[in-house]
């Protein structure tokens, strides 16, 4: 029998599971919490050593459950974008800054003016965002520079665990491309961006691909963590690209739409011959998968909305809340009598990029009933990730399927809606733990247990039954989706003359 140990060192809390490769399944999974650190408003930072504390804690919690320490190799899935400073023995400096933080926005600005956008982008896959590590050093190089004098290396979240792990202090592919200072196409540090800016290039640590066996495990950590020594460590990758895996998107053809707190459409590309396109609306970032790119759109506020709905209409703490909006949703015809939501309730990332968009509803009346608003934000959501699904498709090129993810494909009536918007079959994602398992996958691709993702997705990946757009409600909802197109951009002056005032 064969075990494969998944870890996924997320921003909330680290999760580890045990995959039995000969049996197909999840036999142990456990998770452990660690704090967000906020020491000022704009800033948002977690300690390293929560990480492995947490990641050895829940590791052994499931090998004493499972009864059994007979694994074979050991991967990760990680938080993107966050900065590890490292002193010359590999000790943290300074708390990680993650990507949630928000201190680095004129840095951002700053990388982008040498080159400009389009250009940027070409190179780097993506404009870079507040708490990339790109922007977050630059920060450090204008307002701490001593500390980022005693920097010897820098990583990321997941990259720490490993370096506990291994001792060896590198990154991979997938979550170097998400610093928005990598050049995507020759797989290196962008020399371009760094020289531009003054950044220190012999900082940047060396770049493994996502399936390299990065080292093996130290007798130290395999004690902490109840495994035995010389287990090997494969490098790893970002969680986008882990929970990919686990779905079983490894090649170009099909798209997954996850509706979770925010919303994230995943679409795998391959380079054409004049290389790989980008648009400065997406992220381009590279796949764990050798050889493969993705296309990342991002909105801010998926599950969110239906959230402050739920808060808003007096069912905060009830139970089975998510299911009466469900319902009273269901039994309201699309379009849900002239209401349109618009989803900017934390501004909005593709395709607006402005921090200042606003969310609305559109054509509300006293006819409307809590009802009809459950069905205004589930088509508002939808429309604005068919906005993020058709720039991604752009580069992409078609699907013939979108797998549902997140808390929002548990929704009948919302899985048929984005089906119907979307204008594509949709299956709901059935495993659980897709980004640990991805993780899991990519141990056993890395060490020989799979002789390859097809193969190794083969053998795990679980869909639902098809969703079918419904020819009649598509049609309609394509007049709806033009008009609500139109409304950011009438509507872009007013949401910054009220987001002003309210500061």
């Amino acid at each position: 029998m064969t075990l494969l140990l998944g870890l996924d060192v997320g921003t909330s809390s680290a999760k580890a599971i045990l995959f039995d490769v000969d049996s197909a399944r999840l036999i142990a999974v456990a998770s452990q919490e660690y704090p967000v650190l906020r020491p000022a408003p704009d800033r948002v930072e977690q300690d390293p050593e929560t990480w492995w504390a947490a990641v050895v804690k829940a590791t052994r919690q499931i090998v004493t459950e499972a009864g059994r320490d007979d694994v074979v190799a050991i991967s990760f899935s990680g938080q993107m974008h966050g900065t590890i400073l490292l002193d010359a023995a590999n000790q943290p400096l300074h708390p990680a800054i993650i990507w949630a933080d928000q201190r680095s926005a004129a840095e951002c600005e700053e990388l982008v003016a040498p080159l400009g956008a389009a250009a940027y982008a070409q190179l780097a896959g993506t404009l870079p965002a507040t708490g990339f590590m790109g922007a977050t050093l630059l920060w450090l190089a204008k307002h701490e520079p001593a500390l980022l004098e005693k920097t010897h290396q820098v990583v990321f979240p997941k990259d720490y665990v490993r370096l506990k792990m291994t001792g060896r202090a590198a990154t991979e592919v997938s979550d170097a491309a998400s610093s928005g200072v990598f050049d995507i196409a020759g797989r290196k540090w962008a020399k371009p961006i760094l020289q531009a800016v003054g950044l220190p290039e012999t900082i940047f640590p060396e770049v493994l691909s996502s399936t390299a066996v990065a080292g093996t495990l130290l007798p130290t950590a395999a004690q902490e963590m109840g495994l035995q020594a010389g287990i090997p460590v494969v490098a790893g990758c970002a969680d986008q690209p882990a929970q990919a895996i686990g779905n079983g998107l490894i090649r170009p053809g099909n798209a997954s739409v996850t509706t979770g707190s925010g919303g994230q459409v995943f679409v795998p590309v391959q380079p054409t011959n004049t290389g790989i396109r980008t648009d400065p609306r997406l992220h381009v970032f590279i796949h764990a998968v050798p050889e493969l790119y993705y296309v990342e759109g991002a909105i801010l506020s998926a599950g969110l909305s239906l959230r402050w709905l739920r808060e808003m209409t007096g069912l905060g703490g009830v139970p089975d809340a998510y299911p009466i909006l469900s319902r009273e949703a269901a039994a309201v015809a699309p379009g849900a009598d002239g209401l349109l939501f618009l989803p900017y309730l934390s501004g909005e990332r593709t395709p607006h990029m402005d921090p200042l968009a606003r969310g609305a509803f559109i054509g509300l009346s006293s006819y409307h009933t809590r009802g009809h608003l459950a069905r205004a934000v589930m088509e508002g959501v939808a429309f604005a990730l068919r906005q993020a699904l058709e720039i991604s498709l752009s580069l992409g090129g078609t699907v013939g399927m979108v797998i549902a993810a997140g808390g929002g494909a548990e929704s009948p009536v919302w899985r048929q809606i984005q089906a119907d918007i979307f204008g594509v079959p949709m299956r709901q994602t059935l495993l659980t733990e897709q980004a640990s398992i991805g993780a899991a996958l990519l141990a056993g691709v890395g060490v020989g247990v799979y002789p390859g993702f097809a193969s190794a997705c083969a053998q795990v990946v679980q869909l639902g039954p098809e969703t079918a757009p419904n020819t009649a409600n598509q049609a309609f909802y394509q007049a709806l989706f033009e008009q609500y197109s139109a409304l950011y951009p009438r509507l872009k002056q007013d949401f910054h003359q009220l987001a002003h005032r309210r500061q």
